[in-house]
């Protein structure tokens, strides 16, 4: 719950902040009157990251065992992927976010009708419903305890969505860049374990070699698949599934969090181990790189700001 909350939280507060950036541009500009418009994008973009959600939970259960495995695994990849480039995107290009949005607004404004309206608040939108969906999907795969991954997704959607809402009323204050600085590092953490699950599902699918293919190497004295170095590559790094159960309350803790499963195959831990370091050196590189050089932080906001200026001054 912890884990699907932050990252409830942490998505809805962007798309709350992009939101909040066109309504108030709208309203700056007296065009009040295309807020509906707007706002009819928005919904189809929630209808659509809700329509795919409902296809990835109930449309793969005619597939066979194997096709299954590999579509979660693929679809798992894909939102390792959407979220990593988020991060990115958010960490380079959120000093101009609110030009770019604003200037999206003028051009649908002057030469767009009824739809071009409409395609921005969608595509505005969109991208972090679909990353959030695909996101949350392949982390309740992951843990199996599909209430307690809801509930915590939908309070920090709610969450997010108060924030938002007292952020642009200047009620509170929030320095952004540095809330996004942890959450993103979160999330690199999170994408990480999705990506061992990754591996898991394919793995287990027969897309890539390991304990569930004839590439497993087998121990000589227990017939069984090896474990520890002498499994490399394609066995079992570790099994402390005796220590830990893989049903108990610790082990989905340490996979919430740190992606860490009872039992783990050596590709499994290699991709981890790689996107984990590779990933965070570049994230902190950017951190270090995007601090503000004068004594007032900018990122420091909440006092009768606009949602306008929220983003441009906390999203980079």
């Amino acid at each position: 719950m912890l884990a699907t909350f932050l990252i409830g939280i942490r998505e809805g507060l962007e798309a709350a902040l992009v939101v909040g950036i066109l309504i108030a541009y709208l309203g700056r500009m007296d065009r009040r009157d295309a807020i509906p418009r707007l706002w009819a994008g928005i919904g189809l973009a929630v209808a659509l990251a809700l329509g795919i959600g409902a296809v990835l939970t109930f449309g793969a259960y005619s597939l066979t065992f194997e096709a299954q495995e590999m579509i979660g695994g693929l679809l798992s990849l894909l939102a390792v992927g959407m979220v990593t480039w988020m991060i990115f995107w958010m960490q380079n290009a959120g000093r101009t976010i609110r030009a770019t949005l604003e200037g999206g607004l003028d051009r649908a404004l002057t030469e767009g009708g009824l739809w071009a309206l409409i395609a921005i608040g969608f595509v505005s939108v969109a991208r972090e419903g679909i990353e959030t969906t695909l996101l949350l999907w392949s982390m309740v795969q992951s843990f199996g305890d599909v209430p307690s991954a809801l509930v915590g997704a939908l309070l920090g959607l709610a969450a997010a969505v108060v924030v938002g809402w007292l952020l642009s009323r200047g009620a509170v204050r929030l320095d952004l860049r540095r809330f996004f600085a942890w959450t993103g590092g979160f999330l690199i953490i999170v994408a990480g374990g999705v990506l061992a699950y990754a591996v898991m599902d394919l793995q287990e699918a027969g897309v890539l070699p390991g304990p569930f293919t004839g590439a497993a190497p087998v121990d000589a004295a227990t017939g069984a698949v090896a474990v520890g170095w002498a499994a490399l590559p394609f066995g079992w790094a570790f099994d402390v599934s005796g220590v830990i159960a893989p049903a108990g309350g610790w082990a989905a803790v340490l996979q919430a969090t740190v992606g860490f499963m009872p039992r783990m195959t050596w590709l499994q831990v290699t991709a981890w181990a790689l996107y984990i370091l590779v990933v965070g050196l570049l994230f902190l590189r950017g951190v270090r790189s995007g601090r503000p050089s004068s004594a007032r932080n900018p990122a420091l906001v909440g006092t009768g700001s606009t949602a306008s200026s929220l983003t441009q001054q906390g999203a980079a």
